[in-house]
C-alpha cells in the first residue's frame, strides 16, 4: 500500500470529538460526556450536501478507507469500496466512519477512563443500542455541519445502523444503503450470540468485566467467541472448498489436539481477533444487535415501523448469506414497498457467505456505484470522472493465514 495505489485515499489520520452535552440512553442510563473518533474521506462541498456516513459493523471502526503512517498495509475495512473512483467515489462525496460508542478503538468504551472514578469504565459502561449510536452520530454530523446526509450506509449491524437513522432523523437523511442486513436478529442468531457472550464471562481472567484493573484479559473466551462467530460469517461451500477434510498432519492423531485445518485456521482467526479487540465491547456489541428491532413498538408490523422514513432505500442481500439471508433482506423490501417507500433491491449471487458485503464482486460494486451515482446527481456532485474501479482484493479474513497455529 502506498501513495500511488490506484483508487486508494492515501494516507489518513483519525480526528477526535467531544461531547459535553449528556446522551440520554435507550437503557435508561446516561453518558455525562463522551469521545467520538472519526475518519474523513473526500470533501464537504459548499452547500454540504454530499456527505455519505459509513457505519462499522460488530467488529469494524472508524478506519474505513486509506492506511495510516504507522500501519501502511493496513488499509480500511471498506478500502475496497471507498476511494476516487470506486463504488463510494471520493472524487464526489464526503465520506465519514465514526467508531461506535461502547468500541474498543477510541471512542468512549468500557476501556476508557471514567472520569468520575478515574478508572476504566469496565463492567460500568453502560449497554448501548443502535439508536443511541444513531443519536450520538447526530451530533458528530451536527459538529462537522452537516444538516442532512446524502446517504447512510453499511452492511449487517452496520445497515441497521442506516435503517435506524431513516426512523429518528427522517428529515436528515437522503438514502440508506442497507446491506446483508435483517429487520431483527433471529432466534437462532440470538442464541449464537449468547453462545459467544458465556465464552467471554465464563472465563476466569473476566472477573466481571473489570479485568483491566486485574492486569488481565479474557482472551480465551474472546478467542472461542470469535471462532464461533467466525463460522457464522462465512459459508458451508466457501469453508469446504478451502479447508475441506484436510489434517496437517499423515494420519489422525487420535487425540484433541489440532488436526484439521479448519481448526487451525478458526484459532489463528481467534487469536489474531483477540490480540486487538476489547472482550466487553464484544458483549456490548452483541447486545445491541440482539435489542435491535424497530417494530418492536408496533406489534410487529414491520412496515408501520418504518412509517416515518422518508429516504430511499438500497437494499442489498447475499445467496449464500445463512446468518442474515436474503429473505429477511426481502422481509425489509416488503415492508418497504407496502408503506409506499421508494426502495431498490438486489440479491447478489456470491459463494462467500455473511462476509459477502466486504469483499470484492463486480455486480455489487457496480450495484451500489450506480445507485450512488444517482444520489450524487440529485445532490449536485456531479457526474463520474473516472471508470469504477473494483478493489482487487482477497478474502480479507483469510488474508495472513499459511496454516501457522500455535497448538
Amino acid at each position: 500500500m502506498n501513495a500511488m495505489a490506484i483508487g486508494s485515499v492515501g494516507e489518513v489520520a483519525p480526528q477526535r470529538a467531544g461531547f459535553l452535552e449528556p446522551l440520554i440512553l435507550k437503557g435508561g442510563r446516561t453518558l455525562a460526556s463522551y469521545e467520538l473518533v472519526y475518519e474523513t474521506y473526500g470533501k464537504l462541498n459548499a452547500d454540504r450536501s454530499n456527505a455519505v456516513l459509513v457505519c462499522h459493523a460488530l467488529s469494524g471502526n472508524h478506519h474505513v478507507a486509506g492506511w495510516h503512517a504507522d500501519s501502511p498495509k493496513k488499509p480500511g475495512w471498506w478500502d475496497n469500496m471507498v476511494g476516487p473512483g470506486k463504488a463510494i467515489d471520493t472524487d464526489r462525496f464526503f465520506v465519514i466512519g465514526v467508531n461506535n460508542l461502547g468500541g474498543c478503538h477510541g471512542s468512549t468504551g468500557p476501556a476508557s477512563i471514567d472520569r468520575a472514578t478515574g478508572q476504566p469504565y469496565g463492567a460500568a459502561f453502560p449497554l448501548v443500542t443502535v439508536e443511541d449510536w444513531v443519536a450520538s452520530q447526530a451530533r458528530l454530523m451536527d459538529r462537522l455541519g452537516i444538516e442532512r446526509l446524502a446517504a447512510a450506509m453499511g452492511g449487517s449491524l452496520g445497515g441497521m445502523q442506516a435503517l435506524q437513522w431513516t426512523l429518528d432523523f427522517p428529515d436528515r437523511i437522503r438514502h440508506a444503503l442497507v446491506i446483508a442486513a435483517a429487520p431483527k436478529l433471529s432466534t437462532q442468531n440470538i442464541g449464537f450470540n449468547d453462545v459467544a457472550r458465556q465464552a467471554i464471562v465464563s472465563d476466569p481472567d473476566f472477573h466481571g468485566g473489570n479485568f483491566y484493573a486485574m492486569k488481565t484479559f479474557p482472551a480465551r473466551g474472546l478467542r472461542l467467541a470469535r471462532m464461533l462467530g467466525h463460522i457464522t460469517y462465512l459459508s458451508e461451500d466457501l469453508l469446504g472448498e478451502k479447508f475441506g477434510r484436510e489434517i496437517k498432519g499423515d494420519d489422525y492423531g487420535f487425540n484433541y489436539e489440532v488436526e484439521f485445518e479448519i481448526e487451525s485456521y478458526l484459532r489463528h482467526q481467534g487469536d489474531k481477533f483477540a490480540q486487538v479487540f476489547d472482550a466487553n465491547t464484544y458483549l456490548i456489541m452483541t447486545k445491541a444487535l440482539d435489542y435491535f428491532d424497530p417494530a418492536r413498538e408496533t406489534g410487529g408490523d414491520f412496515a408501520r415501523a418504518m412509517a416515518p422514513a422518508k429516504a430511499g432505500f438500497l437494499v442489498v442481500s447475499f445467496t449464500s448469506d445463512w446468518r442474515f439471508p436474503p429473505e429477511r433482506s426481502r422481509q425489509i423490501v416488503q415492508a418497504l414497498v407496502k408503506g409506499g417507500k421508494h426502495v431498490t433491491y438486489a440479491e447478489i449471487d456470491a459463494p462467500h457467505g455473511h462476509d459477502a458485503f466486504l469483499l470484492d464482486n463486480a455486480h455489487y460494486h457496480r450495484l451500489v456505484a450506480a445507485y450512488l451515482d444517482n444520489v450524487a446527481q440529485e445532490v449536485g456532485a456531479g457526474r463520474r470522472e473516472r471508470t469504477l474501479i473494483v478493489g482487487g482484493t482477497e478474502l480479507e479474513e483469510m488474508k495472513g493465514y499459511s496454516g501457522r497455529v500455535k497448538p
